[in-house]
């Protein structure tokens, strides 16, 4: 199998709560750390990922922004995906000419005042042809319910 990679959130890090329970849960999850705006933050994924050609991305909020982005651009090198509460809402983001046909799961809480569901969810629709939905009674950060996730599965989706 290929690489998976932890994509944390704008205002969080490596050592973030999720960060910290990939570590001790999937040691095999890369965790790298991400400063600066999304321009930035994808050019050090590009190059974090280059060789990379089966990738699994899973990434919170601004992450699931990035992994989403990612594989605009990369399609091909992306196995799958798993959002958590993704940041398609910011300004930036708009949905791509053709769906991603990349296997995306997508995890987000009804009470997400963040990354909305009303908001999000129409615009994955719009960006990924193979989208299963999530929806937990839960908050942005997924207090209630990340630990909970069936992480072997959606891994290795």
């Amino acid at each position: 199998m290929g690489e998976t990679f932890f994509l944390h959130g704008l205002d969080s890090s490596s050592n973030g709560t999720k960060g910290q329970w990939f570590a001790k849960h999937f040691p095999e999850v890369r965790i790298p750390n991400f400063r600066g705006d999304l321009a930035m933050r994808l050019n050090a994924l590009e190059i974090l990922c280059d060789g990379c050609n089966t990738l699994t991305l899973v990434g919170s909020s601004f992450g699931g922004l990035m992994a989403t982005c990612f594989a605009i651009r990369h399609p091909n090198r992306c196995h799958s995906l798993v959002l958590l509460a993704p940041a398609l809402n910011f300004p930036e983001f708009s949905p791509p000419q053709e769906r991603i046909v990349t296997p995306t799961s997508l995890i987000i809480g009804s009470r997400d005042t963040v990354t909305p569901p009303d908001r999000v969810l129409p615009l994955a629709k719009k960006s990924f042809s193979q989208l299963q939905i999530f929806s937990y009674d839960d908050d942005h950060m997924l207090h209630a319910s990340f630990t909970r996730l069936n992480w072997r599965q959606l891994l290795q989706r």
